[in-house]
């Protein structure tokens, strides 16, 4: 058993590892920067520590500094969330060589999957389905026109080390290419100081499925069943749900299995998520690996009652896992509630929260940092929580999502509640008949 977590993050995930860990009875410290010293994973950890001035690189990706407040704590693991170093090799690497446990995979699951490339490698080795492509990196516009001729248009510009939709253009035409070639090879070295960049075949009407796995150090793995990410905005996710409306019996145990192959392939350690790209003929593709827990992790617990942060932790001490997948008995949604304007092309609101009302009744979860008086800082994510809802039914998920939503208020700033609400109202959406290109269509009222 751990004595003591230092939880290297902020905000809503940060509050939510907190939790879990009082309940395990084991002692925590949150780490900030200056602009979240009154944020509730502050107040709500054993200890806190600051660690440097509001920018990101001068705190929560400050390793120095996060190492530091590890030392003068003596805490003797570390969870990174998700975001920031949750993903980082190095990071994983010096808490190994400090003696610390890092909650998460080692350094070289880490970089099997962190880059495309080699992740993309690895899945066609171990038989996972993979969107043709690019053997390799682009070395010139010349090679990517050929290969995008042989494969035929429209295809997708990567970048190796992206994530988040930087460094990514999707290219229709040969008049398009250099100027997609450019931007994106531009965009991907400004956004991860790495600008290598690949190509795929590009997936018409997709749906984005993601599979969430679990591996501990025995070399067992299991599948606890599916998300459904496919309502983002320009790559972002805005709401998810489990399951998929869009799944069947078979492509379940299909794309379960396929996961199983992936995250057995570099022998995963902790949880983590395989992300696929289904077509409409329900065809699927191995899209990228997640070596953490994600945002959404909250769809899959409601589910299948099953606390993934906590598994999380039980893995990094060296606990077995059962071993059994999972298919959800419920069904279950998450809106995301962003300090965003829906009515103005989605711009950032950052500010003080005047007013906050959360709902709650049967079948409601809000999982959030926020507080009536607290001020969302404009160097992070926008995210002021989550709203899930949970039922028996879609339907009754998606009632019961348009009530809570009904009755949040937050005042001070703009949110993404209004596009949320005409969401839950739109038949399409309702009727399950929506892929990742859903939202270029809609309209707010």
């Amino acid at each position: 058993m751990f004595k003591k977590i230092l939880i290297a993050n902020r905000g809503e995930i940060a509050l939510r590892v907190i939790r879990t860990c009082r309940e395990m009875g084991i002692k925590t410290v949150a780490v900030y920067s200056t602009a979240d010293r009154d944020s509730l994973h502050v107040k709500f950890a054993d200890e806190a520590v600051c660690i440097g001035k509001p920018p990101s690189s001068d705190s929560y990706l400050n390793i120095p500094h996060i190492m530091a407040a590890v030392e003068i704590t003596n805490a003797d693991a570390v969870h990174p969330g998700y975001g920031f170093l949750a993903e980082n090799a190095k990071f994983s690497g010096i808490c190994a060589d400090h003696g610390i446990k890092f909650i998460g995979p080692t350094p070289d699951m880490i970089n099997r999957m962190g880059d495309k490339i080699t992740a993309k490698d690895t899945m066609i080795k171990a038989g996972v389905p993979v969107i043709p492509g690019s053997a390799g990196l682009l070395s010139s516009i010349e090679e990517a026109k050929g290969l995008a001729r042989d494969m035929g248009y429209p295809v997708i510009l990567k970048a190796t080390a992206g994530g988040g939709g930087k460094g990514m253009r999707i290219v229709w035409e040969d008049a398009e290419m250099e100027r997609a070639y450019d931007t994106a090879k531009a965009e991907a070295g400004a956004s991860f100081k790495n600008d290598g960049i690949y190509m795929e075949k590009f997936v018409e009407e997709p749906r984005h499925i993601e599979i969430q796995i679990a591996g501990d150090q025995f070399g067992t793995v299991c599948h606890l069943g599916e998300r459904d990410c496919s309502i983002q905005r320009r790559h972002q996710k805005l709401v998810e749900e489990s399951p998929s409306p869009f799944m069947t019996h078979d492509l379940r145990y299909k794309m379960g299995e396929a996961a199983k192959k992936a995250a057995g392939a570099i022998n995963y350690e902790s949880v983590g998520t395989i992300e696929f790209l289904v077509d409409k003929n329900r065809n699927f593709y191995f899209m990228e690996m997640n070596t953490r827990i994600q945002v959404e992790h909250c769809v899959t617990e409601e589910v299948i009652n099953y606390d993934l942060i906590k598994e999380q932790i039980k893995i990094a001490m060296g606990e077995r896992i059962s071993g059994r997948d999972y298919e959800p008995q419920l069904h279950a949604i998450e809106c995301r509630i962003n300090a965003e304007d829906p009515y103005n092309d989605f711009r950032p609101s950052p500010g003080k929260i005047t007013v906050l009302h959360q709902p709650g009744g049967h079948g409601v979860r809000v999982d959030s940092h926020a507080y009536a008086g607290y001020v969302i800082p404009p160097y992070y994510d926008s995210m002021i929580g989550k709203l899930i809802t949970v039922a028996q039914t879609r339907n009754e998920a998606i009632s019961t999502m348009y009530r809570a939503l009904s009755e949040y208020v937050i005042e001070g700033v703009k949110t993404t509640i209004p596009f949320h609400l005409q969401l839950m109202q739109n038949e399409k959406f309702r009727a399950g008949d929506f892929n990742t290109k859903f939202l270029e269509s809609f309209q707010m009222q």
